[in-house]
């Protein structure tokens, strides 16, 4: 009985608590408030694949605690953090033109004209490669809305 309790109130909890995470401008778990679940955004342009951020290269930035794999990276990012941040704020980029705000799995990623595009899985993804070029002006212009409602 006590399990089904703490259930419902889990439950109760992420549902009263899910259109506020929607209404983010960057998407982070609400477990805690690393943006791109704690990955380093810089180490996809420069390494060419995601690497875990460390707590003692962090920054603060659109609300959301992002952390860096290095000092250097995390100076970059600094001096210009939107050519690092992914697009539609990590959010699943095929939600997004789908209408749709999905949280994304920092592990399934792509570079498109130097930007960083995330899905929720592989299955998405594979659905969002043949189609980016299409998909990508429809959630640039999605984004801004999905983040006012």
């Amino acid at each position: 009985m006590f399990k089904g309790i703490i259930t419902t109130m889990a439950l109760a909890f992420f549902i009263l608590t899910a259109p506020a995470q929607a209404a983010q401008e960057v998407y982070t778990p609400w477990l805690h408030n690393k943006a791109v679940s704690g990955y380093d955004t810089v180490s996809y342009h420069t390494e060419g694949k995601p690497v875990v951020g460390k707590d003692e290269f962090k920054t603060t930035y659109k609300g959301a605690t992002w952390l860096f794999s290095s000092q250097e990276n995390l100076d970059l990012f600094k001096a210009n953090p939107e050519k690092y941040e992914p697009q539609y704020g990590g959010y699943c980029a095929w939600a997004v033109a789908h209408d749709n705000l999905v949280k994304a799995d920092p592990k399934v990623w792509t570079i498109i004209d130097g930007k960083l595009y995330l899905n929720y899985d592989k299955s998405i993804e594979e659905k969002w490669l043949p189609r980016q070029e299409e998909l990508i002006p429809v959630g640039d212009k999605k984004y801004p809305e999905l983040i006012k409602n």
